[in-house]
C-alpha cells in the first residue's frame, strides 16, 4: 500500500514537491529541538545592566552545556531565570521590526529563540561556590579570597560596587553582578530573600558566548581569565 502511494507520488511532481518540503521542515524542526534542548539558544538583551559590554536589545548566543556539562566560571556571562522576587514586574515587550524582527520570528518558529527573554537575567559571574568577596578594599576594588581584582569589563567612570558587601558563596551558587554596577539590581541587592542574592546553579540557563546581533558589533563575549589567574580556590 505504501510503496503504491509513494509510486504516485513521484510521478506527481507537484505532490513530490510537497512532500520534499514537509520532510525538509521535520527535519529542521527535529535538529532546532535538539540544539535548544541540549547545545544552544539565543536572548535579547532587555535592560542596560551590563554596559558597555551587552547593550539594550543586542542579541546573544548561550551555550546550554553549561553549568550541567560544563562548569560555570568566574569571569563568565550568564542567562539564568530569576531565583524568585528579582524581578518585580514583567518588562513591556517591544515589537522588533525589519530583519531584527524577521530573524526574531524564524528563531522563535524553530524554538532557538526565547520569547520569554524579558523574564531572565543576565549578569556575570564574579563568585562561585566557596569563595569570599568582599567589597572594597582600600583601593575600591573588590577581592575574592583575599586577592583584590582590577575589572577592565566594568563600564567606564563607575566604581566596582558603591555598596559594600562581605560574602561567602555556597556550594552550587554564584554570585552575580552586572558590568554596569550603578544601573544593576544583582546579588548586591537581594539579600533579603531566601536566596541571600546568590543564584542557583539550578536557575542557570547557559553562558553566553557570542554576541550575534546587531552585526558591526559581533564578537565573542570574554571571561577576562587575566583578572582572575591570581584568585585561589577555596
Amino acid at each position: 500500500m505504501i510503496a503504491k502511494i509513494m509510486k504516485k507520488i513521484k510521478r506527481n511532481p507537484i505532490a513530490s514537491f510537497i512532500v520534499d518540503v514537509l520532510v525538509i521542515v521535520a527535519a529542521a524542526l527535529v535538529l532546532s529541538l535538539i540544539i535548544k534542548t541540549f547545545l544552544i539558544r539565543s536572548f535579547f538583551i532587555p535592560s542596560g545592566s551590563m554596559m558597555d559590554t551587552l547593550q539594550i536589545d543586542d542579541r546573544i548566543i548561550v551555550n546550554e552545556l553549561v553549568p550541567d556539562l560544563v562548569a560555570l566560571n568566574r569571569g563568565d556571562v550568564v542567562v539564568f531565570k530569576d531565583p524568585g522576587g528579582w524581578l518585580y514586574a514583567e518588562p513591556e515587550q517591544v515589537e522588533s521590526r525589519g530583519l531584527v524582527g524577521l530573524g526574531d520570528w524564524f528563531m522563535e518558529a524553530f524554538g532557538l529563540s526565547a520569547a520569554d527573554s524579558s523574564q531572565h537575567l543576565v549578569k556575570r559571574v564574579i563568585g562561585v561556590g566557596g569563595d569570599h568577596v568582599i567589597c572594597c578594599d582600600t583601593e575600591g576594588k573588590l577581592t575574592i579570597n583575599g586577592v583584590p581584582i582590577t575589572e577592565p569589563y566594568i563600564l567606564e567612570g563607575v566604581n566596582p560596587s558603591d555598596k559594600e558587601f562581605d560574602v561567602t558563596v555556597p556550594d552550587n551558587m554564584f554570585w552575580v553582578m552586572g558590568d554596569n554596577r550603578s544601573n544593576s539590581e544583582d546579588s548586591r541587592f537581594h539579600g533579603d530573600l531566601p536566596s541571600k542574592g546568590f543564584v542557583p546553579k539550578d536557575s542557570v540557563v547557559g553562558r553566553a558566548f557570542v554576541l550575534s546581533w546587531p552585526f558591526e558589533r559581533w564578537a565573542w563575549l570574554d571571561n577576562y581569565p587575566d583578572v582572575f589567574k591570581n584568585v585561589p580556590n577555596n
